[in-house]
């Protein structure tokens, strides 16, 4: 569907990229908060459950499953113009339920 990565360090690289987008909706939604403000709801909650995936990665507990990422839920629930990079979280969770891009997959 939308292309997973094929190394481990790809699939690492996605969560680093997703921090730094979650990171800079907070900046952006802090200085608009008329156009944005409506993504502070839910970046803490997103924020938190993306850095423990990180983490996991991190100190080798992550492991590849058959069920959503918490963070799934928060995404669920917003569109694209709130959370202009939710294809990149939904990315991220289709990995981590269908794991690595492999070649005929």
């Amino acid at each position: 569907m939308l292309g997973r990565p094929r190394t481990v360090e790809e699939y690492v690289d996605l969560v680093d990229q997703a921090l730094f987008e979650i990171q800079d909706l907070r900046a952006a939604a802090e200085y608009d908060m008329d156009s944005l403000g409506a993504a502070t709801e839910f970046l803490d909650e997103l924020e938190r459950d993306v850095q423990r995936l990180r983490e996991a990665m991190s100190d080798g507990s992550y492991r590849f499953g058959d069920e959503d990422l918490p963070f799934v839920k928060v995404v669920e629930r917003q569109d694209d113009r709130i959370l202009p990079f939710r294809l990149l979280l939904l990315k991220i969770n289709e990995t981590h339920r269908k794991g690595l891009e492999v070649d005929g997959d």
